[in-house]
C-alpha cells in the first residue's frame, strides 16, 4: 500500500513533460524565422570571415 501512494505522490514525470514541451515550443520557433534566423547566421559568418581577414 505504501509503495502505491508514493508512486502517486511522486512528481519526476512533471519535469519530463515540461522539457519536452519547451523543446516543442523552441523548434516551433525555428519553424517560424527559418528564414530570418538564416540571414542571420550568414550574416555573423560573413562578418567573421572579413575580419578574420584583417588579422
Amino acid at each position: 500500500m505504501e509503495e502505491i501512494r508514493s508512486f502517486i505522490e511522486e512528481e519526476d514525470g512533471v519535469t519530463t513533460v515540461e522539457i519536452i514541451l519547451v523543446l516543442l515550443v523552441l523548434i516551433a520557433l525555428v519553424a517560424l524565422f527559418k528564414d530570418q534566423l538564416i540571414k542571420v547566421v550568414k550574416s555573423i559568418l560573413n562578418k567573421v570571415s572579413s575580419q578574420s581577414n584583417a588579422i
